[in-house]
């Protein structure tokens, strides 16, 4: 190791004469990323200095925050009557969030086969499909409840048609993402076989991609829930507009026992879909083990039959 040592540091003068631009203190590259760093800086601070944020402020509100903790604790709905409104209304935000991420699956999946390259050739219609998927999904949820809420009305109406209209957008994207990465050896079976390109997507592209779809539908569904507990604040149905009501009639003990609720309501959901989609990967890897088996048997018989 000593004479390999030797001989690197004898030949370092020739390789910093031929290649001076790796053992320069400072490269084009370093010299970049320390712009890069520099800048990033300068925003965070000129934030800090134009949201006057201030720590101080922040600890002095600390005893305050102590202070409403108190007042929520114990968590009481208060009266029968008021426990059954309560869970009414939880059980209409989840209504809200499982009728509108169902809807918004169903409208997504035709605009991500627009906008994905593989189930979309041409370049103009997937553009379109593209931009209006950006557009939709740039507006938030609540403005799209203020929205639906001129049109229709007060109620869970409009609060089914934000939550489906802000997530077209989501999953379409994810959609038209989880179906340009399918593998192409399906489809191009299929078009061996002369099958045309609605058979390709039909057969070569849906049924890889329909595992994952479900998955992602399910983690927007999850997302939903606290969504539509936000957007019943507004009028849009819900929990959320009794638990409006409540923080401004300072019913500290009832807005601790709905944002319980609520939490519980996530909690289980979240456990739920998480089990949904092992289920769905564990069957999708069991057909395709089934798959291999299956054409490892037809091969082994092949080969059985030309031996004989």
């Amino acid at each position: 190791m000593s004479a390999l040592r030797a001989g690197a540091i004898a030949a370092l003068p020739a390789l910093r004469a031929r290649h001076p631009q790796h053992f320069a203190a400072i490269t084009p590259g370093r010299m970049r990323a320390a712009w890069m760093v520099a800048a990033a800086l300068a925003v965070v601070a000129l934030g800090i200095w134009r949201m006057e944020i201030d720590p101080a402020r922040l600890l002095s509100g600390f005893g305050r925050l102590l202070h409403f903790v108190s007042l929520m604790l114990p968590p009481d709905p208060g009266t029968y009557s008021r426990t059954m409104l309560i869970l009414h209304g939880v059980a209409e935000t989840l209504a809200i969030a499982l009728l509108g991420t169902l809807f918004a699956a169903l409208l997504a999946l035709p605009f991500a086969l627009l906008a994905a390259r593989n189930t979309t050739p041409h370049a103009v219609p997937r553009f379109a499909a593209r931009r209006g998927l950006d557009i939709v999904r740039g507006i938030d949820a609540l403005i799209w409840a203020l929205i639906w809420i001129s049109i229709v009305g007060l109620g869970p109406f409009a609060g089914v048609l934000a939550i489906m209209t802000s997530d077209i957008g989501t999953l379409g994207k994810m959609f038209a993402d989880a179906i340009e990465t399918a593998d192409r050896k399906a489809e191009e079976g299929i078009a061996a076989a002369g099958g045309a390109h609605a058979h390709r997507v039909r057969f070569g592209i849906i049924p890889q991609v329909l595992p994952v779809l479900a998955g992602q539908v399910l983690y927007i569904f999850e997302s939903n829930v606290r969504s539509s507990a936000i957007i019943g604040i507004v009028g849009a149905g819900g929990i959320g507009l009794f638990l409006g009501e409540m923080i401004r009639m300072l019913e500290w003990p009832v807005v601790s026992f709905i944002v319980l609720l609520i939490l519980l309501l996530v909690t289980g959901i979240d456990a739920i879909s998480s089990r949904l989609r092992r289920m769905i990967a564990g069957n999708t890897g069991a057909g395709n083990a089934r798959a291999g088996n299956a054409g490892a048997s037809n091969t082994g018989a092949g080969n059985t039959r030309e031996v004989s």
